[in-house]
């Protein structure tokens, strides 16, 4: 068959990087620009990083791009490439529009394209989709590689992305994963933040943080549903809230509105509640609200409590942004003694000396200047905007009864290196709790529910609601056959699912999360893909779900916050979820270091898969969906979590070749006998 007349669009992705040398456009004025990152390398390391960015371009273009190289150094930090953008806009386009002899290797171009879209990246100039420096690519060099490897590659080859480097295309199997990425892994010993900056500035090393570098992030929308599944369960069980209530009257205070952050007030606007969430950069606060994800803003930090008090008293759903530092706002609530029900916080802290976090006293813009030119000076005030962020979150909480909980973005971590007083309890943990250690863990990652989601590759409305519709219909006939201990949990998915179109969630592609368990994970993907079958959907969909999961991460201030057999510092989890997912049929697999809480401080995987409607994806589904959600329940069932213990036996009886080794509780009054027998043995020897 004669190929069609190519696009200029799919021309470009073809090309790759191009031989002769691309014009020089200017960067659009009115971009999300990245803070410019501190001078961290020496003359000879200077010299190295060129010489790095320099070899994937012919040599005849070194004398001018060598210069620019090192004049985007001097001034960014980092070496981007600008020149090398594409000239097409970057978006999820339908599927049939991008090149490629892969059906899947073209559904990967479009995840791609929508983490790089400018309605839903953070700072798309610099490839970073969320979280202040979570990255898809180093640099425009290795985006344009990637696509043109992408177009042209089979389905017995498979792409290797080495931290947003594509090492090339290498032959393996229809059965293979097409891409495999990492991101960040390093040798353990040189996994400091100062290594990070140094190999990143390098060009060696990228910060994927979760779905950025693995490509599926899906907008604000990815982690909304968690965020109201977090409030609802936190007003039940704090605010003695019943099942059945909204949160009506009820104030929440927290921070962020950049990237997943912005999911915060959707979310409390989903529940009913009222909500305050401070952003100090414009630029992001504008967005939100013109995609509508925010109702109103100020920069007046006592006309937004005026509203929010007059709200909470009518009982009126309303979420105000406030245009400011979090630190003013939470310090002035303090001082007008205003009742805050709910508290928490999603500023980027994994990244807090590089625009993740703002000191009180600045300006966004002078903060950009000192955190290059004084870095010191600059992390000093950082600390210091903690210290008063900490202690009038622990004032409300100590005077008006406040719930506060720490949403793994690490505020407590750096609250503890800020060398706050107080900061510990008794037995070593943080004074107030992770989300997931008293929240999600429990009450939704133990049982195997977490943030699935898919995609519609044909970028139609009315496939992405026929998916709603299949998934209602799945999670109808769950409920009806569940045990009591899930009930709820499903209850709250059908409640979801049936009004998520009427919430305008989608930002970019045409996407859906569900927070649903194993079997709800594997009956739905069963069920799309024999739609599309049947031409019920009329393209592929993409599955995948967040790297924040019940097997996706490990992080001991997080995902695995919950975890007390002193296992919580291991990542055997999330490295075998990322081996195991790619050999039972994932499209494409990621592992990361760093991701939410930082560089360093987690290791988390995903996956993407593609249901085409055929036999084979099916059996991929089913394969590697049971096996990426039980991997977890069974190290948190062998941890002692009763919840996962329930649910692990239960997934064994549903699947016959599942033996999973349980653990048997032990009697501490037994243990703690013995020790005192063997310590006085000792003593009388």
């Amino acid at each position: 068959m004669n190929q069609e007349p190519y696009t200029p669009f799919q021309l470009e992705i073809l090309a790759g990087i191009p031989s002769e040398l691309p014009d020089h456009r200017a960067l659009p004025l009115d971009a999300n620009r990245a803070p410019k990152r501190p001078k961290v390398l020496n003359q000879n390391e200077e010299i190295l990083a060129i010489k790095n960015a320099l070899r994937y371009f012919p040599q005849a273009l070194h004398p001018i791009l060598s210069v620019e190289f090192a004049q985007e150094l001097a001034e960014y930090g980092r070496i981007y490439a600008y020149r090398y953008r594409p000239s097409y806009e970057l978006y999820a386009r339908p599927i049939s529009e991008y090149p490629g002899q892969s059906e899947q290797a073209k559904a990967i171009m479009l995840m791609l394209h929508n983490n790089l879209d400018p309605k839903v990246a953070q700072h798309p100039l610099e490839l970073i989709t969320y979280g202040g420096n979570g990255t898809v690519f180093q640099n425009w060099a290795q985006y344009r590689l990637t696509m043109q490897y992408l177009a042209t590659m089979t389905d017995e080859q498979t792409l290797v992305l080495y931290s947003g480097h594509p090492l090339g295309l290498f032959p393996s199997s229809k059965n293979a994963p097409r891409v495999i990425v990492t991101n960040g892994m390093v040798i353990p010993n040189y996994s400091s933040r100062a290594d990070y900056d140094k190999m990143a500035a390098l060009g060696v090393t990228s910060y994927g943080q979760m779905t950025a570098g693995s490509f599926m992030y899906i907008g604000p929308q990815g982690i909304v549903h968690g965020t109201t599944i977090t409030l609802l369960n936190a007003a039940r069980k704090y605010l003695q809230l019943s099942k059945d209530q909204n949160l009506g009257g009820i104030l929440w205070v927290t921070a962020g509105l950049g990237g997943m952050s912005g999911a915060q007030p959707k979310a409390a606007d989903i529940v009913g509640a009222v909500s305050i969430t401070a952003e100090i950069n414009p630029k992001a606060l504008l967005k939100r609200h013109e995609q509508g994800w925010v109702q109103c803003y100020s920069a007046d930090v006592d006309e937004v409590i005026d509203w929010a008090i007059q709200a909470k008293k009518d009982k009126k759903t309303l979420s105000i942004a406030y245009l400011g530092n979090v630190v003013d706002l939470w310090e002035r609530l303090v001082e007008r003694k205003v009742k805050v029900d709910l508290g928490s916080d999603q500023t980027s802290l994994h990244n807090p000396y590089l625009g993740g976090y703002y000191p009180t006293g600045l300006s966004l813009e002078q903060s950009n200047q000192l955190m290059v030119s004084e870095p010191e000076k600059y992390q000093a005030l950082v600390q210091e905007s903690i210290r008063r962020h900490f202690k009038a979150i622990h004032t409300m909480v100590e005077s008006e009864g406040m719930y506060f909980w720490d949403y793994g973005n690490a505020f407590l971590l750096e609250a503890s290196r800020a060398q706050i007083e107080g900061i510990y309890k008794e037995d070593g943990r943080f004074i107030y709790p992770s989300y997931v250690e008293d929240l999600m863990g429990p009450m939704c990652f133990d049982y195997g529910f977490g943030p699935f989601r898919w995609v519609c590759t044909s970028g139609q409305d009315n496939d992405l609601d026929m998916s709603d519709q299949i998934a209602e219909k799945v999670l109808l006939d769950q409920l009806e056959h569940a045990d009591d201990d899930i009930k709820q949990q499903i209850q709250d998915n059908l409640l979801w699912i049936r009004e998520a179109k009427g919430h305008k969630l989608t930002v970019g592609s045409k996407a859906r999360i569900l927070y649903a368990d194993r079997v709800g994970r594997m009956k739905i993907a069963q069920a799309l893909n024999q739609a599309i079958a049947t031409h019920k959907i009329s393209a592929p969909i993409v599955l995948g779900r967040d790297h924040h999961d019940v097997s996706g991460t490990d992080s001991p201030y997080r995902e695995t916050s919950n975890i007390y057999d002193g296992s919580r510092f291991t990542a055997d989890m999330a490295v075998q979820n990322f081996v195991g997912d790619a050999f039972r049929g994932a499209t494409w697999v990621s592992l990361h270091n760093g991701g939410g809480v930082g560089w360093g401080e987690v290791i988390n995987g995903g996956f993407g898969l593609v249901l085409d409607g055929t036999t084979e994806a099916a059996q991929r589904a089913e394969s590697m969906l049971c096996w990426d959600v039980s991997n977890g329940l069974a190290r948190r069932a062998w941890a002692g979590n009763v919840e996962a213990n329930y649910a692990i036996k239960q997934a064994m009886q549903h699947q016959p070749n599942m033996k999973v080794t349980l653990a048997i509780p032990a009697d501490e009054t037994l243990i703690k006998n013995a020790l005192n027998q063997a310590t006085n043995q000792a003593t009388q020897k």
